[in-house]
């Protein structure tokens, strides 16, 4: 995941591949809190591993439920309906799949049984109403109190109180489906007194989510009936049954911005999307409705999308989007591509989510060079005349930031802030992105760092990547690896080596690079790469030119997005000598032979201070003089004397530098 406080994105280009979808948010915190619910054992297969489903976890640990997680099936031992702790806080984060179901369910339970629970979040969550739900649960008897702003998270519930459950049990519908869905999963809690009737005032947003809600009852053995979207019967004794086993689907929300990409970039394949398809109970799935209506090519699987480019620009489309609320985000961005104005309808409930979506998407739309126009329930975007490179903030708001993703293909750079917000519902987002997004190798930003031995450059490149999200490349192992590899396939062993073999093994190293290690396909040869005996073969390697091409073309091939940064003594002048930032390191052999010989003393290895100096002025001179490529800065290059600066410092100087060549504001 990327941690950091921006990501910028490159100008990308095309799409292809396939994507294997986390978890749905909504189907994994609706099982969770059934299963908690329930009695025995459920066993939940693909949960999503997200913030939101963190906090559900959490939440029901701390209520009693017994939670067995281990990556693959989290195993949940419910409550049978009753409470084993009777009071609590709960910090909910901004989930509200888990703060509106656990308040109606714990009034419930406390109104029932006796307790105190106190549930509150993140800021951002004490924003978010809750009044309609907490007045429809005031209707039943239920304590609850403001703990905050009335209406609005944080709350106290309490008990016991009296229930009143003969008459019907009223809740706005206009607002957020959330307060229905909490009742509905809440409510055969207190069925031993009698079925119970839910009216919905007003019109039911997001029947879809509803819907979702529903189905899951019914595996867990409650049938819910209805009269159209207005009035829902919880049968009377009604009891949580444990399926056993549950398997979540992917998300069909997060599949929108893959099937947005496949429409905008998949012009040669096919991008295939794995885990939602025609047969999946999520609403979500019709934003593939959407995206055909924009022009894209679409076909379904039980289980699986594939998108291709169709009519481009893609068709600008005016859309009632009640029924797929949270993907009609994803639409609003693809209008950027759209041949006119596109009008999306009926959006009112993005402005109480996470931020208000309605006046955020409007926002930053506009930075991109779109013409935006907002209504209190509807949004109008005209694509661009002249794209803008932007940094688009995102509100701490997931969706935000995946959307923002897309705007990367208007042939500018894309700032994305705070990327890791995504980890709410997709951790991986962006790593994913990338795995499917192509950019021009040209238009990928490439950073060198390059200088003499133990200058330095290793450990200050693994630290700009880091800081930057970008992928690193540490030329000076490249050798050693071909060796390493060479030596295992036993091609070190002929007289002469065979040129040519070895040539192509190189060519194909799987090689990923992260601060202080180095992978071999999924082996970590860090260590492996220091034996005599690879150096030896190294040395040999080294001196065949059709290695040396072999890996040339195989340092050009980490120019990916969304940006590199590549450490060794040529890498400015020879291998990226059209980067747009090239660093060149200038400490005196002195200060580098009293840093190598700290290094080695509190490693408890013997050094003597001049030696050390003496062989790096001799390594020094033979790498400026040699023929090929030898060490000197590039003609651009911008020095840097480390000297007397610390890692961290040089890791500022160098961002000082990169950021003024960066086009955001």
């Amino acid at each position: 995941m990327y941690a950091l406080p921006f990501l910028d994105l490159p100008p990308l280009a095309r799409a292809g591949g396939t994507v294997k979808l986390p978890g749905s948010k909504s189907i994994s915190n609706r099982v969770l809190l059934l299963a908690g619910l329930a009695e025995g054992e459920t066993r939940v297969h693909d949960l999503l591993d997200s913030d939101d489903t963190r906090v559900m976890l959490e939440a029901l640990r701390t209520l009693g439920c017994g939670i067995n997680h281990d990556g693959k099936v989290c195993v949940v031992r419910g409550l049978g309906g009753t409470l084993a702790v009777h009071e609590a806080k709960l910090l909910l984060g901004n989930a509200g799949t888990a703060m509106r179901p656990l308040t109606a369910a714990l009034a419930l339970l406390a109104a029932r049984d006796g307790g105190r629970f106190e549930l509150s979040g993140v800021p951002r969550m004490h924003e978010r109403p809750i009044g309609d739900l907490t007045e429809s649960l005031r209707q039943l008897g239920c304590r609850i109190d403001d703990l905050g702003t009335p209406g609005y998270p944080p709350l106290g519930v309490s008990g016991p109180s009296a229930l009143a459950l003969l008459q019907p049990i009223r809740v706005r519908g206009d607002v957020s489906s959330q307060f229905l869905t909490a009742l509905l999963l809440a409510l055969p809690l207190a069925s031993n007194q009698g079925a119970m009737t839910i009216e919905v005032q007003g019109e039911l947003i997001s029947k879809p989510y509803v819907e979702i809600t529903l189905a899951l009852l019914a595996r867990f053995g409650i049938a819910i009936e209805r009269e159209g979207w207005q009035r829902f019967i919880v049968p009377a004794n009604s009891a949580y049954r444990s399926p056993g086993d549950v398997h979540v689907e992917g998300d069909a929300s997060s599949a929108s911005y893959f099937i947005a990409l496949g429409a905008i970039a998949a012009t040669k394949k096919p991008l295939r999307i794995e885990g939602v398809g025609h047969d999946s109970i999520q609403g979500d799935i019709r934003f593939i409705d959407a995206a055909r209506a924009m022009g894209a090519e679409i076909r379904t699987e039980a289980n699986a999308v594939e998108v291709k480019r169709g009519a481009w620009p893609l068709k600008a489309i005016t859309l009632d989007c009640n029924h797929i609320p949270d993907a009609a985000m994803t639409l609003a961005v693809m209008a950027l591509y759209a041949d006119g104005p596109t009008t999306l309808a009926n959006i009112a409930s993005w402005r109480v989510k996470e931020t208000d979506r309605l006046a955020a998407m409007a926002t930053e739309l506009r930075k991109l060079g779109a013409s935006v126009q907002e209504g209190p329930d509807w949004l109008t975007v005209s694509p661009p005349a002249q794209w803008h490179a932007a940094a688009i903030h995102t509100y701490d708001d997931h969706r935000m930031a995946m959307c923002a993703s897309l705007a990367a293909f208007g042939g500018v750079a894309v700032r994305v802030l705070d990327p890791a917000c995504v980890a709410k519902t997709f951790p991986d987002y962006f790593e994913t992105l990338f795995k499917v997004a192509q950019a021009e190798p040209n238009d990928v930003p490439v950073i060198t760092i390059d200088g003499p031995t133990a200058g330095g450059k290793g450990t200050l490149a693994a630290a700009v990547a880091e800081r930057l999200g970008y992928r690193l490349l540490d030329s000076g192992s490249l050798y050693r690896v071909a060796a390493l590899a060479a030596l295992r396939a036993g091609l070190m062993d002929a007289e002469p080596l065979d040129e040519a073999t070895i040539a192509a093994l190189a060519a194909k190293l799987p090689l990923s690079f992260k601060p202080g290690r180095i992978r071999l396909g999924q082996e970590e040869v860090t260590e492996a790469l220091r034996e005599e005996a690879v150096g030896v073969a190294a040395s040999r390697v080294s001196a065949l030119p059709a290695v040396r091409r072999a890996l040339h073309e195989l340092q050009l091939s980490f120019r990916r997005a969304p940006g590199l940064v590549a450490d060794g003594r040529d890498m400015g002048t020879v291998v990226f000598f059209d980067a747009p930032l090239k660093v060149f390191l200038t400490a005196s052999a002195a200060q580098r032979a009293a840093r190598r010989h700290k290094q080695l003393i509190s490693k408890g290895i013997p050094a003597n201070i001049d030696s050390l100096r003496a062989d790096l002025e001799a390594r020094d001179l033979r790498d400026t003089t040699r023929t090929v490529s030898p060490l000197k800065p590039a003609q651009d290059a911008q020095l840097l004397d480390n000297s007397d600066l610390s890692i961290e410092q040089s890791v500022e100087k160098v961002l000082e530098m990169w950021s003024a060549r960066r086009p955001f504001l």
